[in-house]
Formats: C-alpha cells, sequence, structure tokens
C-alpha cells in the first residue's frame, strides 16, 4: 500500500448559491452535475471522506460520483457511476461522511472526473464542502 494516494477536492457557493470559481453566474440547480476535480487512469478508487464545513441550502442533498473525462463510458464491471460514493446525502447541514455507497474498489481503465449531482433544491446561500478521494494509484493500466 505504499501507493495509498489522497486527493482534495473543493467545492463552495457564494451568498447567491453560485459556485465559485467557475463560470456559471446562475445559483446551481436540481440535476445539475458539478466537476470536482480529475482522478487519474490506474487509480483503484477505494473510499471518500466528505465534509460539509458549512451547510447549503435547506433540503439540498448530493450525490457523488465519477464520469469518463473525455465523455465515453465503458462496459461493466468499469462503467461511470454517478453515485459510486454516496447518493442523496443531504448538504443542508454540516457534517462528515465515508463512502456510503456498498460498492467495490475499482481500478481506473482511464481518467474520469469526480462529479456532485445536485438534487433535493436549488442553492440559495453560501455553503461549502470538501471531498478527500482516496485510492491505490497504480499507473496507467497497459
Amino acid at each position: 500500500w505504499g501507493n495509498t494516494t489522497s486527493l482534495p477536492f473543493h467545492f463552495e457557493t457564494n451568498a447567491s448559491g453560485v459556485a465559485i470559481n467557475t463560470d456559471q453566474a446562475t445559483a446551481v440547480q436540481i440535476a445539475d452535475v458539478i466537476i470536482l476535480g480529475q482522478v487519474p487512469a490506474g487509480m483503484t478508487l477505494a473510499d471518500c471522506q466528505i465534509t460539509i464545513s458549512t451547510a447549503f441550502s435547506a433540503s439540498t442533498t448530493a450525490s457523488f460520483g465519477f464520469q469518463y473525462a473525455d465523455g465515453v463510458d465503458v462496459a461493466a464491471p468499469y462503467a461511470q457511476d454517478v453515485a459510486y460514493f454516496a447518493s442523496a446525502l443531504s448538504t443542508a447541514s454540516t457534517g462528515v461522511s465515508r463512502k456510503t455507497a456498498v460498492k467495490p474498489p475499482m481500478r481506473l481503465p482511464k481518467d474520469v472526473n469526480i462529479i456532485l449531482t445536485r438534487a433535493g433544491a436549488a442553492d440559495a446561500q453560501v455553503g461549502v464542502l470538501d471531498i478527500i478521494v482516496q485510492g491505490i494509484n497504480a499507473g496507467a493500466p497497459a
């Protein structure tokens, strides 16, 4: 396990619910997909830690997962999964959560984007979360 890696990603909205450090001018809405960052091919996804340090709007939830960076899905068991880490996790209160989805570790065949999919309600206030994706970085598969 000498190749264990933790990759941090950050997501924050302003007082109007608009995602900070993006090109979007409107608040995050239900079903919006936010790309939090990229994980390289060859990493085995194992776990994550999600910290909500400033609660988002009331009734907001989010799913956390991944999509292939090139936009092209692959066959099972490596298919992209928008809820690989968690599904319908409340973001309306502060807290810390580990991976809640019961899914096996998976070695990525190509680069993925870690994503948050908003549900429950639109963002309308300041909110802050950090997700640390943990895995084993074994290098790009042959």
